[in-house]
Protein backbone atom coordinates (compact mmCIF):
# COMPACT_ATOMS: atom_id res chain seq x y z
CA UNK A 1 0.00 0.00 0.00
CA UNK A 2 1.42 3.21 -0.85
CA UNK A 3 2.44 5.52 2.60
CA UNK A 4 -0.68 7.46 2.36
CA UNK A 5 -3.69 5.30 1.30
CA UNK A 6 -7.00 6.28 2.52
CA UNK A 7 -5.99 9.44 3.75
CA UNK A 8 -7.84 12.63 3.68
CA UNK A 9 -5.33 15.54 3.12
CA UNK A 10 -6.32 19.01 3.55
CA UNK A 11 -3.35 21.10 1.36
CA UNK A 12 -3.31 24.75 1.86
CA UNK A 13 -1.50 27.10 -0.88
CA UNK A 14 -2.01 24.22 -3.15
CA UNK A 15 -2.55 26.52 -6.14
CA UNK A 16 1.42 27.07 -6.72
CA UNK A 17 4.81 26.30 -5.76
CA UNK A 18 5.33 24.22 -2.87
CA UNK A 19 1.65 23.30 -2.40
CA UNK A 20 1.09 22.04 -5.43
CA UNK A 21 4.05 19.58 -5.13
CA UNK A 22 2.76 18.67 -2.13
CA UNK A 23 -0.91 17.84 -3.39
CA UNK A 24 0.55 15.71 -6.19
CA UNK A 25 2.58 13.90 -4.49
CA UNK A 26 0.18 13.17 -2.02
CA UNK A 27 -2.03 12.20 -4.31
CA UNK A 28 0.68 9.96 -5.90
CA UNK A 29 0.95 8.23 -2.28
CA UNK A 30 -3.06 7.38 -2.26
CA UNK A 31 -4.39 9.95 -0.12
CA UNK A 32 -7.71 11.92 -1.33
CA UNK A 33 -6.39 15.75 -1.42
CA UNK A 34 -8.87 18.83 -0.73
CA UNK A 35 -6.51 21.69 -1.93
CA UNK A 36 -7.32 25.52 -1.45
CA UNK A 37 -6.14 28.61 -2.19
CA UNK A 38 -7.17 31.88 -3.15
CA UNK A 39 -6.73 31.29 -7.48
CA UNK A 40 -9.22 28.69 -8.43
CA UNK A 41 -8.15 28.78 -11.89
CA UNK A 42 -4.60 27.82 -11.12
CA UNK A 43 -6.04 25.16 -8.44
CA UNK A 44 -7.69 23.64 -11.48
CA UNK A 45 -4.93 23.40 -13.51
CA UNK A 46 -2.53 21.13 -10.78
CA UNK A 47 -5.81 19.06 -9.76
CA UNK A 48 -6.19 18.55 -13.21
CA UNK A 49 -3.49 15.85 -12.43
CA UNK A 50 -4.73 14.99 -9.00
CA UNK A 51 -7.73 12.58 -9.75
CA UNK A 52 -10.53 11.56 -6.88
CA UNK A 53 -9.55 15.29 -5.24
CA UNK A 54 -11.35 18.29 -5.06
CA UNK A 55 -10.17 22.00 -4.44
CA UNK A 56 -11.79 25.44 -3.31
CA UNK A 57 -11.17 28.72 -3.16
CA UNK A 58 -10.49 30.33 -0.23
CA UNK A 59 -9.06 33.57 1.38
CA UNK A 60 -7.70 31.71 4.53
CA UNK A 61 -6.84 35.23 5.99
CA UNK A 62 -10.45 35.07 7.50
CA UNK A 63 -10.45 32.91 10.24
CA UNK A 64 -14.26 31.81 9.07
CA UNK A 65 -12.93 31.06 5.84
CA UNK A 66 -10.51 28.62 7.59
CA UNK A 67 -13.29 26.85 9.52
CA UNK A 68 -15.63 26.41 6.36
CA UNK A 69 -12.72 24.94 4.92
CA UNK A 70 -12.13 22.31 7.14
CA UNK A 71 -15.73 21.93 7.41
CA UNK A 72 -16.13 21.62 3.68
CA UNK A 73 -13.42 19.57 3.49
CA UNK A 74 -14.99 16.64 5.86
CA UNK A 75 -18.38 17.04 4.68
CA UNK A 76 -17.04 16.03 0.45
CA UNK A 77 -15.09 13.25 2.10
CA UNK A 78 -16.08 11.82 5.59
CA UNK A 79 -13.12 12.45 7.63
CA UNK A 80 -9.58 14.50 7.78
CA UNK A 81 -6.56 12.85 8.61
CA UNK A 82 -3.90 15.21 7.19
CA UNK A 83 -3.66 18.94 7.81
CA UNK A 84 -0.56 20.48 5.48
CA UNK A 85 -0.37 24.04 6.19
CA UNK A 86 1.45 24.79 3.42
CA UNK A 87 0.49 28.63 2.23
CA UNK A 88 2.81 31.82 3.01
CA UNK A 89 2.95 35.05 1.69
CA UNK A 90 6.48 37.42 2.23
CA UNK A 91 7.11 40.71 1.43
CA UNK A 92 10.14 42.56 2.01
CA UNK A 93 9.62 45.94 4.14
CA UNK A 94 12.54 48.04 6.18
CA UNK A 95 11.16 47.99 9.59
CA UNK A 96 11.15 51.13 10.46
CA UNK A 97 8.73 52.19 7.47
CA UNK A 98 6.31 49.08 7.97
CA UNK A 99 2.95 50.04 7.98
CA UNK A 100 0.48 48.65 10.04
CA UNK A 101 -1.53 47.02 7.19
CA UNK A 102 2.16 45.04 6.34
CA UNK A 103 2.58 43.92 9.54
CA UNK A 104 -1.17 42.83 10.30
CA UNK A 105 -0.94 40.88 6.78
CA UNK A 106 2.19 39.02 7.26
CA UNK A 107 0.53 37.46 10.70
CA UNK A 108 -2.46 37.04 9.35
CA UNK A 109 -1.52 34.35 6.50
CA UNK A 110 1.64 33.02 7.98
CA UNK A 111 0.26 32.25 11.37
CA UNK A 112 -3.35 33.56 12.38
CA UNK A 113 -4.72 31.17 9.60
CA UNK A 114 -2.45 28.27 10.26
CA UNK A 115 -4.02 28.56 13.97
CA UNK A 116 -7.27 28.96 12.69
CA UNK A 117 -7.34 25.67 10.52
CA UNK A 118 -5.60 23.87 13.04
CA UNK A 119 -8.12 24.67 16.18
CA UNK A 120 -11.09 24.12 13.43
CA UNK A 121 -9.00 20.71 12.16
CA UNK A 122 -8.43 19.51 16.02
CA UNK A 123 -11.62 17.36 16.60
CA UNK A 124 -11.57 15.47 13.65
CA UNK A 125 -7.82 14.97 13.24
CA UNK A 126 -8.07 13.62 17.06
CA UNK A 127 -10.81 10.93 16.19
CA UNK A 128 -9.00 9.66 13.27
CA UNK A 129 -5.19 10.12 14.97
CA UNK A 130 -4.49 12.12 12.58
CA UNK A 131 -1.30 14.59 11.97
CA UNK A 132 -0.74 18.39 11.34
CA UNK A 133 2.21 19.71 8.76
CA UNK A 134 2.68 22.82 9.59
CA UNK A 135 4.92 25.00 7.04
CA UNK A 136 7.28 27.19 8.97
CA UNK A 137 10.73 28.70 7.19
CA UNK A 138 14.29 29.11 8.00
CA UNK A 139 12.90 32.67 8.95
CA UNK A 140 11.27 30.95 11.78
CA UNK A 141 14.40 29.67 13.11
CA UNK A 142 16.74 32.41 12.26
CA UNK A 143 16.28 36.39 11.12
CA UNK A 144 16.21 37.18 8.19
CA UNK A 145 16.36 40.97 6.48
CA UNK A 146 13.82 43.60 5.76
CA UNK A 147 11.44 40.66 6.64
CA UNK A 148 10.34 41.18 10.60
CA UNK A 149 6.82 40.21 10.26
CA UNK A 150 7.13 37.48 8.22
CA UNK A 151 10.16 36.14 10.32
CA UNK A 152 7.93 37.01 13.62
CA UNK A 153 4.75 35.02 11.97
CA UNK A 154 6.95 31.87 10.95
CA UNK A 155 8.55 31.70 14.42
CA UNK A 156 5.55 32.19 16.32
CA UNK A 157 4.53 28.93 13.80
CA UNK A 158 7.25 27.06 15.43
CA UNK A 159 5.83 28.20 18.91
CA UNK A 160 2.36 26.81 17.74
CA UNK A 161 3.88 23.64 16.53
CA UNK A 162 5.58 22.91 19.83
CA UNK A 163 2.76 24.22 21.76
CA UNK A 164 0.26 21.91 20.01
CA UNK A 165 2.60 18.35 20.59
CA UNK A 166 3.09 19.45 23.85
CA UNK A 167 -0.70 19.78 24.80
CA UNK A 168 -1.95 16.50 22.95
CA UNK A 169 0.82 14.14 23.55
CA UNK A 170 -1.05 11.58 25.25
CA UNK A 171 -3.40 11.99 22.32
CA UNK A 172 -3.83 9.91 19.05
CA UNK A 173 -2.42 13.77 17.28
CA UNK A 174 1.21 14.60 15.94
CA UNK A 175 2.13 17.91 15.11
CA UNK A 176 5.57 18.63 13.33
CA UNK A 177 7.04 21.56 11.54
CA UNK A 178 9.09 22.07 8.33
CA UNK A 179 11.09 24.50 7.55
CA UNK A 180 12.46 25.31 4.03
CA UNK A 181 15.11 27.31 2.53
CA UNK A 182 14.97 28.61 -0.83
CA UNK A 183 12.94 27.13 -3.43
CA UNK A 184 12.30 28.54 -7.09
CA UNK A 185 9.07 29.80 -5.97
CA UNK A 186 7.47 33.27 -7.31
CA UNK A 187 7.87 34.83 -4.10
CA UNK A 188 11.51 33.99 -4.00
CA UNK A 189 12.51 34.16 -7.79
CA UNK A 190 10.05 37.69 -8.52
CA UNK A 191 10.64 39.48 -5.07
CA UNK A 192 10.89 43.12 -4.88
CA UNK A 193 13.78 44.52 -2.69
CA UNK A 194 13.09 48.08 -0.44
CA UNK A 195 14.56 51.11 -1.54
CA UNK A 196 18.08 51.39 -0.51
CA UNK A 197 18.03 47.02 0.21
CA UNK A 198 21.50 46.71 1.08
CA UNK A 199 22.17 43.50 -1.33
CA UNK A 200 24.81 42.54 0.89
CA UNK A 201 22.42 41.46 3.65
CA UNK A 202 19.92 39.95 1.16
CA UNK A 203 22.26 37.73 -0.67
CA UNK A 204 22.69 36.03 3.11
CA UNK A 205 19.39 34.75 2.71
CA UNK A 206 20.03 32.22 0.10
CA UNK A 207 22.28 28.49 0.38
CA UNK A 208 25.35 29.19 -1.21
CA UNK A 209 23.91 25.28 -2.90
CA UNK A 210 20.93 27.66 -4.86
CA UNK A 211 17.43 26.69 -4.77
CA UNK A 212 16.23 23.28 -3.81
CA UNK A 213 13.17 21.88 -5.58
CA UNK A 214 9.52 22.00 -4.01
CA UNK A 215 8.71 18.74 -4.83
CA UNK A 216 12.29 17.65 -2.73
CA UNK A 217 10.52 20.23 0.29
CA UNK A 218 7.24 18.07 -0.44
CA UNK A 219 8.72 14.54 0.05
CA UNK A 220 9.36 15.90 3.68
CA UNK A 221 6.15 17.06 3.80
CA UNK A 222 4.95 13.42 3.15
CA UNK A 223 6.93 11.27 5.14
CA UNK A 224 5.95 13.52 8.05
CA UNK A 225 1.98 12.76 6.95
CA UNK A 226 2.86 9.38 7.08
CA UNK A 227 2.19 6.49 9.41
CA UNK A 228 6.53 5.95 8.44
CA UNK A 229 6.66 9.03 10.82
CA UNK A 230 4.68 7.46 13.67
CA UNK A 231 7.50 8.22 16.25
CA UNK A 232 7.77 11.81 14.94
CA UNK A 233 5.91 14.50 17.38
CA UNK A 234 7.07 18.07 18.03
CA UNK A 235 9.24 18.05 15.79
CA UNK A 236 11.21 20.89 13.52
CA UNK A 237 12.78 19.76 10.46
CA UNK A 238 15.30 22.38 8.71
CA UNK A 239 15.12 21.71 5.39
CA UNK A 240 17.33 24.73 3.86
CA UNK A 241 19.83 22.95 1.49
CA UNK A 242 22.85 23.36 3.69
CA UNK A 243 22.40 26.78 4.48
CA UNK A 244 22.52 25.91 7.94
CA UNK A 245 25.73 24.06 7.65
CA UNK A 246 28.05 26.63 8.53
Amino acid sequence: MSELSGKVALVTGASAGLGAATARLFAEKGATVFGIARDASRMAEVFADVPGSAFASVDISSREACAGAVAECVERFGRLDVLANIAGFHRMRHTATMTDEDWDVDLAVNLTAPFALCRAALPHLLETGGNIVNVSSIAGVEGEVYSAGYCAAKHGLVGLTRALAIEFTKERLRVNAVCPGGMPTAQATEFEAPDNADWDLIMRIASPRGFMATEDVAKVIAFLASDDAAAIHGAVYRVDNGKGAG
